[in-house]
């Protein structure tokens, strides 16, 4: 377990007040903005949003979770995930199947047509790679730390901890 640093241990106190662009999380929000207008263009053309490709890349991941499993995976509320699983599954791209030994435990899996987007979409990694203007190691080096920042802001238990 990772000791939790609080406002109180804090050494490096903070600049009073907080402008907005020193805000982190104005800065976090602006990245994912801007990250999701890179996305959209690309994904309009392969028919899916930025939710449900998501929900394809953890299926891509391993294939045949559950919905409590998918949402677990994408820090998403199950009542969010089944919505986009039934569009997907609109669209051809993933069947639902419940459980027979369980039934309230529901199954997706790709079919064919979702596995063929897999490849279809390896080339968005790609063009958002070459939009950051970054070295890879750098890319590398920053989501390891936004995970790290994630990982601090959720409980023990996996969940955030304003939830």
């Amino acid at each position: 377990m990772t000791e939790r640093v609080s406002f109180r241990t804090m050494t490096d106190p903070l600049p009073h007040p907080l402008s907005l662009d020193s805000q982190l999380c104005f800065s976090l929000y602006g990245a994912s903005i801007a990250m999701n207008r890179v996305y959209k263009p690309m994904l309009d053309r392969l028919g899916i949003t930025y939710p449900q490709y998501l929900v394809l890349h953890a299926l891509w991941e391993e294939d045949g979770r559950t919905i409590g499993v998918l949402a677990e995976r994408l820090s998403l509320e199950s009542s969010t995930i089944t919505p986009l699983v039934k569009r997907l599954e609109a669209a051809g791209f993933v069947t639902r199947a419940r459980n027979p030994g369980d039934e309230r435990h529901v199954h997706v899996r790709l079919t064919q047509r979702g596995e063929d987007l897999r490849a279809e979409s390896v080339c968005l990694a790609e063009a958002v790679f070459a939009r950051t203007g970054m070295s890879y190691a750098d890319v590398q080096s920053l989501t390891e730390k936004v995970q790290r920042l994630r990982q601090a802001l959720v409980d023990d238990d996996g969940r955030d901890q304003a939830a």
